[in-house]
């Protein structure tokens, strides 16, 4: 596996070797079993697969957030390496942000104003931005994403669209710890406690599921919220949305696919979840 440390050299190898078909995966680093199965399922489908690790400061709202947020690079790159992953870069933040921390006007069609969007003003733009400048530097075929941040999944795919660029977006399903957590870089900052009792989010979207043809979505969400209460965590929202576009549902409509989605603390760790629920 070859690291890169810049977009310079990168595109260098790039012009004198021919990588074939390259499919990407970017991250933030401390890598788990989701992001080494983003590496499997592009390795199945390209001719190579390359990786980032990159810290976006642009999409942390939160500055204790991202100072507190995990870097593991030395782990990672052995990580990648065990999984086949053939390229790896590892770009400074000059490198992304010539100009300074300045996030790129980007459309996004009000996707990025739904829940996490809400919660996190600014959040996306710079989601959006890091993306589409990793996307011209290693100029992938295609590019994969778990759908644990399935709000990203779709404001990617929107960015595409908008910025007309010729990448084809996969989402991938989530990986999820023995309890039904949702695997994540944040959960090793969880108390063990906390990781047990973590398996309450899936549970509850579990149940959503199960009981989403017989209860109404107003009923949904109030064993939601009340089930919460009865926990050690503090529910930030949950919600249950047309999946297509973001907009929450409080009605069921017929051919209408819904998804839940769900956002909570335990102490200052935040964790999200989603889950598809259905169709009428």
């Amino acid at each position: 596996m070859k690291v890169f440390y810049s977009s310079k050299d990168w595109k260098q190898y790039k012009e004198q070797h021919s990588v074939g078909t390259l499919g990407f995966v970017p991250t933030m680093g401390a890598l788990h079993q989701g992001h080494l199965s983003l590496i499997t399922a592009a390795k199945q489908q390209n001719d190579a697969v390359m990786s980032s690790i990159f810290v976006n400061p642009t999409q942390f709202n939160n500055a204790t957030d991202l100072e507190k947020y995990p870097r593991t690079v030395s782990k990672d790159i052995e990580l990648l390496q065990k999984v086949g992953c053939d390229f790896v870069i590892v770009p400074e933040v000059n490198d992304l942000y010539p100009n300074g921390l300045q996030t790129e006007s980007i459309f996004l069609n009000g996707l990025d104003k739904e829940m996490e969007g809400a919660f996190r003003p600014g959040h996306f733009d710079g989601v959006a931005t890091v993306v589409k400048r990793l996307f011209g530097i290693v100029e992938p075929n295609k590019a994969y994403f778990g759908e644990k941040d399935f709000q990203q999944l779709q404001i990617i795919k929107q960015m595409v669209r908008s910025e007309s660029l010729h990448v084809e977006i996969h989402g991938m399903p989530i990986i999820r710890e023995a309890n039904g957590l949702a695997m994540s870089s944040r959960n090793e900052r969880l108390t063990q406690e906390q990781r047990s009792e973590a398996k309450l989010i899936y549970e509850m979207l579990q149940f959503v599921k199960e009981s989403f043809h017989s209860k109404t979505i107003a009923e949904n969400i109030i064993f939601v919220e009340n089930s919460f209460k009865n926990s050690i965590f503090e529910l930030e929202y949950f919600v249950i949305v047309n999946e297509d576009t973001l907009q929450p549902m409080n009605e069921k409509i017929s051919g209408i696919s819904y998804r839940a989605f769900i956002a909570c603390f335990a102490d200052e760790v935040r964790l999200i979840d989603n889950l598809y629920i259905g169709t009428i």
